[in-house]
């Protein structure tokens, strides 16, 4: 019996292999920002709307938004997280995710440190830390302690001073306790409960409660990217973030749960895109089956099925050269190479990626 997921399945054997390819290309296209097309540009303009008005109306802008798009109501006053707020969070935590979030720093801060080039001297040039950054941390379909994380420790081994992390009240009215454990542990005390649109115009323009900032980085939702790539001409940006996506170059070596569990992870932000490149159809079959089984075991299976069916896909391809050509034309945020001891060897043909993972 047909299953939802079996169209995501191509072959190089399929005589529109190649279109049905550049669609999965073009799937998450619109995802990251607000761009062009009717829907886009009206959305864009939306994003406008809001940054005019927090610069006009500032605080009583930001309170409006958030109930509008939160449905929480918060007077300015309630708008920063308190010092005893950060320090609960961080009693409460629990010992074995805490213990997991120290060696994550620590192995953050150490990577940081090692790549850090602001001790380079030469007479000609020199390295100023940026005196104040602003984090967005998003707050929808999970909390995203890494987000702070992989954030803050850059800026921190840097030496930026002054962090300031906004995120959406979309726990219980608040931010998820665990974001805020991490920021309590980084030792960062400015933390906002607000979100969106309107949390990048506070960062950038500044209101009566939040100063402005030199530099806003984090991912986001659309609206959240479209607002920083606006306010870029007056203030630092990172990227335009986005979506999370993963592509997995795999041969018949592979483990297909997984390949299937790494194709979910990215999957389930909703939205997520998830990718196998392979020459193995037996592979490909079996990366499918297991898809099918463990999205019903998540949380947000309805969600992440979606995705799947939207912006992914499993394609099989004649020879694995083949399939990293493609890959190089993908360029994605995250890619993953199990190819078994050939991984090295291909991972050596690859020359566009943001982030490389290998055995």
């Amino acid at each position: 019996m047909p299953h939802e997921l079996d169209k995501i399945l191509i072959s190089t054997s399929q005589p529109d292999f190649k279109v049905r390819l550049t669609k999965f290309f073009l799937s998450k296209a619109g995802l990251s920002h607000f761009g062009f097309g009717e829907r886009h540009i009206e959305n864009k303009q939306k994003v406008e709307e809001i940054l005019i008005k927090v610069i006009k109306k500032g605080d009583k802008a930001v309170a409006e938004y958030t109930e509008e798009f939160d449905s929480v109501e918060l007077t300015p006053g309630q708008f920063r997280i308190s010092k005893e707020e950060l320090e609960k969070a961080h009693e409460e935590i629990n010992e074995e995710l805490l213990k997991s979030i120290r060696q994550a720093i620590e192995n953050v801060r150490k990577y940081q440190t090692e790549i850090f080039i602001g001790n380079f001297k030469h007479p000609g040039i020199k390295y100023t830390p940026i005196k104040r950054v602003g984090i967005c941390v998003p707050g929808a379909s999970a909390p995203l302690p890494s987000t702070v994380i992989m954030t803050a420790l850059p800026a921190q081994v840097a030496g930026v001073n002054e962090i300031a992390v906004v995120s959406p009240p979309r726990c219980e009215g608040s931010i998820h306790p665990v974001v805020l454990a991490v920021c309590h542990e980084l030792g960062i005390e400015e933390v906002y409960r607000i979100g969106g649109a309107q949390a990048v115009a506070a960062l950038a323009y500044g209101t009566e409660t939040i100063r402005e900032v030199d530099k806003i980085v984090g991912p986001g939702n659309q609206w959240v990217q479209t607002a920083k790539n606006l306010v870029s001409a007056g203030v630092g940006i990172d990227c335009i973030a986005g979506p999370s996506e993963v592509l997995i170059i795999a041969n018949d070596k592979a483990n297909a749960g997984w390949v299937a569990a790494d194709m979910l992870s990215q999957a389930e932000h909703d939205p997520g895109c998830a990718f196998l490149f392979t020459d193995s159809q037996e592979l490909a079959e079996k990366v499918l089956d297991e898809l099918k089984t463990q999205v019903k075991k998540l949380d947000r299976s309805e969600g992440t099925t979606e995705c799947l069916k939207k912006f992914s896909g499993i394609a099989v391809f004649n020879d694995l050269d083949y399939a990293v050509g493609k890959a190089n034309e993908f360029a994605v945020e995250h890619l993953q190479i199990q190819c078994g001891e050939e991984s090295r060897d291909i991972a050596a043909k690859i020359n566009n990626a943001k982030g490389e993972f290998r055995p």
